[in-house]
């Protein structure tokens, strides 16, 4: 259990997690939440990149399970 809430430490990693979750929980349907959680992922790995960064998949990927979640979620309601 501590190596996973050390992972979701490192470069704010949870908050990507949440990120994903709450926009997919505001998008309503099962199937927008998961369009909409892979726009934002990938508008924040492009935002990281345009300053210099590097791409960053375990982010993205990690905004786009939060947006599984809240599919989920949706699915079950």
């Amino acid at each position: 259990m501590n190596k996973i809430i050390e992972f979701l430490k490192q470069s704010n990693r949870y908050k990507h997690l949440i990120g994903g979750l709450l926009v997919g929980i505001l998008a309503f349907t099962p199937w927008t939440a998961l369009y909409a959680a892979a726009v934002a992922a990938s508008c924040l790995e492009l935002k990281d990149k345009l300053k210099g960064g590097l791409w960053d998949w375990i982010d993205w990927s990690l905004t786009v399970i939060g947006g599984i979640l809240s599919a989920l979620f949706w699915w079950i309601v």
